[in-house]
């Protein structure tokens, strides 16, 4: 098979969706299944639907338009705030978008009537991790010019944690979201129907038994691709770590020194290496790279280590025998490298059919 390549395990993939679903269900919580760390797959969709997910959502409207012409139907949310430049795609292909500026939800109202379409908005407040949001000060006076524009209609708030600062989602933080949702209500004298507590991330407080008060959606991606929540990237109970896997080709194996030896200076990506001197190794080189991958995000079997990458080769040590040249390289991502090599042209992907899988158990063995 072509190399390097992402195999796909629907099934493990469906298991990990279904078992969201009715675990978040079981609190109140709808999930909506986010599609962009799939370069918008028409096959992960469809995962992501026959496990009951209630929506899908995507931060590139070029996904958006590519899972519309394969005839997706389903509900779809933009959830990086529109670029004014693209308004009239938006309207067109999603149905509702999570927003934070007057000026993007006003392109969206005059492209929307112009197309004879309604176009729902959810208003993104900042809740400390400090990356899109409405200050909750600025929150009623942004609901007031929303509730005014043409063919746009207010579908809810939401926020979004734990991306840029770390910042964890928390009895607090929810909390406060549910007041302003309570408080929005009251003051217009109408109902929000979406009040999305964030993403993966928010797992571990969602199915911690604390009250969830009115969040009731989650867009979750990374917690169905690869089984782990984002915070401390540990696995979830009861879901698959494995269902994606990349395989690179090595293209030299051979015995060489660990140290380099000549003048240094920077690597061709701006580091400089400090390297141990452990003597002579058994070192590999594998068909791929930072073009293709996030390398400091791959984790390879346990007699193989990673010890450098440039463009277009990973480096790596190993222990034990002499590794031939065409050997298959299985390696496991975190979300930078699966990003990364989802969205590669170099990078096959190739789609494992559903089948009987067995269920993983808290230490990820299946039984």
């Amino acid at each position: 098979m072509t190399a390097p390549r992402l195999e796909i395990d629907l099934g493990k993939l469906h298991h990990n969706a279904r078992r969201l679903v009715e675990q978040l269900g079981e609190r109140g919580i709808s999930v909506t299944g986010v599609t962009k760390a799939t370069l918008g797959s028409v096959e992960i969709a469809g995962v992501l639907l026959g496990a009951q997910v209630h929506a899908l959502g995507d931060a590139r409207i070029e996904n958006i338009e590519a899972m519309r012409r394969a005839g997706v139907s389903v509900p779809i949310t933009l959830i990086r705030s529109p670029m004014l430049s693209q308004a009239g795609r938006v309207v067109e292909y999603a149905d509702v978008s999570l927003n934070t500026e007057l000026d993007a939800i006003s392109a969206l109202s005059v492209a929307a009537r112009e197309a004879n379409l309604m176009h729902g908005i959810v208003l993104m407040v900042e809740l400390g991790d400090l990356r899109e949001g409405i200050m909750p000060r600025d929150l009623e006076k942004t609901v007031r010019e929303t509730l005014r524009l043409p063919n746009i209609v207010l579908k809810g708030i939401g926020t979004n944690l734990a991306c840029r600062c770390g910042v964890s989602p928390d009895a607090k933080n929810m909390a406060e979201l549910s007041a302003l949702a309570d408080s929005i209500e009251a003051t217009f004298g109408l109902t929000l129907d979406i009040v999305s507590g964030g993403n993966s991330a928010n797992i571990p407080w969602a199915l911690s038994g604390s009250d969830t008060g009115r969040i009731n959606d989650l867009r979750l991606g990374e917690s169905i691709l690869l089984g782990r929540e984002p915070l401390h990237r540990q696995p979830i109970d009861g879901l698959f770590t494995d269902a994606i896997t990349l395989f690179a080709e090595v293209i030299e194996s051979k015995v060489k020194p660990s140290q380099p030896w000549g003048t240094m200076a920077q690597t061709a990506f701006g580091k400089e290496v400090l390297a141990t001197d452990r003597g002579h190794i058994s070192q590999i080189i594998l068909a791929i790279g930072h073009q293709d991958t996030d390398p400091c995000g791959l984790h390879p079997p346990p007699e193989i280590e990673i010890i450098g990458a440039s463009s277009d080769h990973l480096i790596a040590g190993c222990r034990g025998d002499h590794v031939p040249l065409g050997t298959e390289i299985a390696l496991q991502l975190n979300y930078s490298a699966l990003l990364r090599a989802m969205t590669s042209p170099f990078v096959t992907r190739v789609m494992k059919p559903s089948s009987e899988i067995r269920v993983p158990t808290a230490n990820g063995q299946e039984i």
